[in-house]
């Protein structure tokens, strides 16, 4: 990416911040997982944690982004928010009653409510389904529209993601990267859900496609109030608009704070590593790029007490013996180090 369009990207970013910054009003929770553990069996008889007692809060007509490295267990948390898996332990509630324990019709129509936007829209979609079928399919399985007002429903739909309307006869394979991508959250949208999960729904896009996406969920959010859950590994990206942002490691979440200062308030070594890491097109050569040394362990082979450990040039002998928990250093801003 050239550094015109860089700094163009930066701008908008600036500005999508500002706005989330402008419409900070009364925050409403809308879903809590509350001391949410996923473990699945690997070799061996052990146990794989692929998340480890997460305590995050999602509300009402804002934006959680959640960042971390592959493997961290960014995926495994969202789908068990949209019920594709059920958490080991904890808790997720959505206006105040638990998802995990519903069952039959009511978990069904809880689905509703809930909707996903997933990283390959090409994967996601069946080749041999039109357009027309992929937006409406949802729709009539909830008996919500007739066969008959299918085409106008998905133009209707179509033209909300900025899309023309004649491409509801179109085939998947017919469409670029971010119009397909368009399609996935015009699918998402039918349903009229509260909340959106988006999978890292721009990792395959180019840059300047996943800037128009962004934007285009900023708006949606400000027209229809819908809260999203943001998973991604782009720092730079995440920040820029999400109202919130939480860093996950090796299953834990290791600080949340606000999208805003991520920049300049980020407090945790692994946090200040990912920001350090980020490359800048601006020709900035006193800034140096930062790598983190070594790599993640096995969440099989997790490590007692801090799960930073390995990788932090602060670790300490607490650090090995016990694990730091979450705490309020300023309001908004948590973070799991000992140095705090």
């Amino acid at each position: 990416m050239s550094p015109e369009n860089e700094k163009k990207k930066a701008g908008s970013a600036g500005k999508m911040a500002a706005e989330a910054e402008k419409t900070n009003l009364e925050l409403e929770p809308i879903l809590e997982a509350r001391h949410i553990t996923k473990q699945f069996p690997a070799s061996g008889g052990r146990t794989l944690k692929a998340c480890n007692d997460i305590n995050l809060t999602v509300y009402r007509g804002r934006t959680l982004g959640i960042v971390g490295e592959s493997g961290c267990g960014k995926s495994t948390f969202v789908k068990m928010i949209v019920q594709m898996f059920q958490p080991t332990e904890g808790e997720i509630l959505f206006d105040g009653k638990d998802i995990t324990k519903l069952k039959g019709e009511e978990l069904r129509q809880s689905r509703r409510k809930i909707q996903m936007v997933f990283q390959d829209p090409a994967a996601a979609f069946s080749p041999k389904m039109k357009i027309i079928d992929i937006i409406t399919e949802p729709l009539m399985n909830f008996k919500l529209i007739k066969r008959s007002e299918r085409e106008a429903k998905a133009k209707e739909l179509l033209r909300m993601v900025e899309l023309p309307e004649d491409f509801v006869y179109r085939y998947p394979h017919n469409m670029s990267g971010g119009q397909r991508q368009r399609v996935g959250i015009a699918r998402a949208l039918a349903l009229e859900p509260e909340i959106i999960v988006c999978d890292e729904a721009t990792s395959a896009l180019d840059v300047s496609v996943q800037d128009r996406i962004i934007e285009l969920l900023v708006k949606l959010q400000k027209e229809k109030g819908i809260s999203f859950v943001f998973i991604c590994h782009d720092m730079a990206l995440v920040q820029s608009f999400a109202h919130q942002l939480a860093v996950m490691y090796l299953g834990n979440i290791v600080e949340v704070l606000p999208g805003n200062q991520v920049a300049h308030n980020a407090q945790h070594p692994y946090t200040q590593a990912m920001l350090g890491a980020i490359f800048s097109t601006h020709m900035d050569f006193d800034k140096k790029i930062e790598s983190i040394e070594s790599e993640a362990p096995s969440p099989v082979d997790a490590p007692p007490g801090c799960p930073f450990q390995n990788r932090c040039d602060h670790c300490k002998e607490i650090c090995r013996k016990e694990k730091p928990v979450l705490k309020e250093i300023e309001e908004g801003h948590q973070v799991a180090c000992y140095l705090f």
